[in-house]
């Protein structure tokens, strides 16, 4: 990683870390919470950077406009080994395969038993901390309840409610929010190069997270998605209001089998239409904030013809079907019941 990326739309989480560093009341442990891809972990190495820098104020890593921090590269000794990854005082705790495990909490804690070799402030980084089993996070509450001195705990997760509420107790909660669609837009279209009608479709998709975004336009996905979207779309009759209940069932069950083929972007797939669905409903009162703005002729005409109480039955079905799927239930058989859902008006 030769540099770090930008921090967009972070202006709260900003503010506080700037605080803290400003004021010195940088507190043992902080939470970091939000959705997958809108900063959580850059920040945490920029915090590390901003406690450790030998030649800038430790507060100027996070000031540029809109508190949204620019990319201004140290070269400090302390810098470059953080950014390389080779800085023996910043410490990475990831899963090990689907798990933070014990033992990897309990080697942290002899790590944490000794002064930090040559930091500043030690920052250890526990990335994904909802993968902490049990036992890891009754480990983790032993270092909490006696914090290291020198040393800053940065927890990542999606949300608190991941963690034991004894460990949340013990963090500074800092809530990231999702990236707006006009920052994906912007970057996709400075940045990566898409045209400005593209860079709305993935910006759409990518429902907030910037890394999400990024992985949608490497050559072989860009496309991939915004075909992919089409299809999901006219495949189910979504653009053509009243004409879902005409097309036999066995398309139906061919489209549920089209589905479960490709795991890896099925949640993602079932979004899309659970967000078309929603614009529908949401066009009847407030068509100015609609996700899906290209397909604005299409979801007015839906809007005209589908019932509030049917769009929800739907969403409904959506809802049920990916709770089933991340519990472990029969995909095809899930798939092939909310298909039929999708299918049908819900009787009275």
């Amino acid at each position: 990683m030769s540099k770090f990326a930008v921090i967009i739309d972070q202006k709260k989480p900003i503010q506080l870390l700037t605080a803290f560093l400003q004021h010195g009341t940088i507190p043992n442990a902080l939470l970091f919470t939000g959705m997958e891809g809108v900063g959580k972990r850059t920040t945490a190495m920029m915090f590390a950077m901003a406690c450790n820098c030998l030649s800038k104020e430790p507060w100027s890593f996070f000031q540029g406009k809109n508190q949204a921090t620019k990319d201004r590269t140290c070269y400090c000794k302390a810098c470059v080994k953080i950014r390389s990854g080779n800085h023996p005082d910043i410490i990475q705790v990831k899963p090990s395969g689907a798990y933070i495990k014990i033992a990897q909490i309990r080697s942290l804690r002899d790590i944490l038993a000794m002064k930090p070799y040559e930091a500043r402030m030690r920052v250890v980084i526990i990335s994904d901390a909802r993968a902490m089993n049990p036992s890891a996070g009754n480990a983790l509450l032993k270092v909490l309840e006696e914090p290291p001195g020198r040393t800053i705990l940065i927890l990542t997760t999606i949300q608190s409610s991941d963690l034991l509420p004894t460990i949340v107790s013990r963090c500074q909660h800092i809530r990231f929010n999702p990236i707006s669609c006009k920052s994906l837009e912007d970057i996709l279209v400075d940045k990566e190069g898409l045209d400005y009608d593209d860079a709305k479709i993935i910006a759409t998709l990518a429902k907030g997270s910037l890394s999400k975004a990024l992985s949608m336009v490497k050559p072989d996905n860009r496309v991939s998605w915004i075909n992919r979207r089409s299809w999901l779309i006219k495949t189910l009759s979504l653009d053509m209001p009243g004409q879902l209940s005409r097309q036999p069932v066995v398309s139906f069950l061919a489209f549920a089998a089209e589905l479960s083929k490709n795991k890896e972007t099925l949640q993602d797939s079932l979004d899309v239409i659970k967000s078309w669905l929603r614009d529908v409903i949401v066009y009847k009162h407030c068509p100015e904030k609609i996700i899906n703005k290209d397909l604005i002729d299409n979801i007015q005409h839906a809007s005209q013809k589908l019932a509030t109480r049917e769009l929800i039955a739907k969403i409904e079905a959506i809802r049920t079907a990916q709770k089933g799927i991340k519990a472990g239930a029969n995909l095809r058989l899930t798939l092939e019941a909310m298909v039929m859902q999708l299918a049908y008006e819900p009787q009275n």
